[in-house]
């Protein structure tokens, strides 16, 4: 007769809290000699090719505060549209790119700043070509489950038009908070955590 299991109780949940820094980015947490420099935090060479841009903004709590203790992620392919993974099967993404950013929040007030390229089209599951975008991943503390969006360009007007993800939004309003604002080299994405503005995110 199988064990009855009603007798194990779920164990307490717990928040990032602030060891996600000492953990991820060890060097923004000033303990020194695990890695000469945190994983992410330079995600290009001299020699990657593609339009250098920057990406920053704040991530903004529900009172629109600016968390000073989140920890933000971004993954993205090459300029031509190619993830630097094992599973890429279109072609060699550019070896002197990683695709792949974490960057924490700085302290003082709350903004993350990648430094990296503008990003290729990439095919959607369906073969539609999706409009350049990068995959954003956020925690903080209060945040148990990490949580995903993208960002798009407001100079691809009509790539995000035609976008396939960017399609599905039943509230029209709100593709608004996926379009990161580009000024010159530098792309502006708040995100907003609840709120009037709150952004979209996605269930992957």
């Amino acid at each position: 007769m199988p064990q009855s299991l009603n007798h194990l109780k779920e164990s307490a949940s717990q928040t990032a809290g602030p060891y996600v820094h000492i953990g991820l980015t060890p060097n923004f947490a000033e303990i020194g000699g695990v890695y000469a420099d945190d994983l992410g935090s330079r995600m290009l060479t001299d020699d990657a090719s593609g339009e250098r841009i920057t990406i920053k903004g704040h991530i903004f709590d529900g009172t629109g505060a600016p968390l000073k203790d989140a920890l933000v992620e971004i993954w993205q392919p090459d300029a031509a549209g190619l993830f630097n993974s094992p599973s890429e099967m279109r072609g060699s993404a550019d070896p002197y790119f990683t695709g792949f950013g974490r960057c924490a929040t700085d302290m003082a007030n709350g903004e993350f700043v990648f430094e990296t390229i503008k990003p290729g089209p990439v095919p959607y599951p369906d073969g539609r070509m999706q409009a350049p975008h990068v995959t954003l991943w956020i925690v903080a503390r209060g945040i148990n489950i990490g949580l995903h969006t993208r960002m798009y360009f407001s100079d691809e007007e009509k790539a995000n038009a035609d976008d396939p993800l960017l399609n599905r939004i039943e509230h029209r309003h709100r593709v608004a908070t996926l379009i990161g604002q580009r000024d010159g080299d530098v792309v502006t994405f708040d995100i907003h955590l609840q709120g009037d503005d709150e952004t979209v995110f996605l269930d992957i």
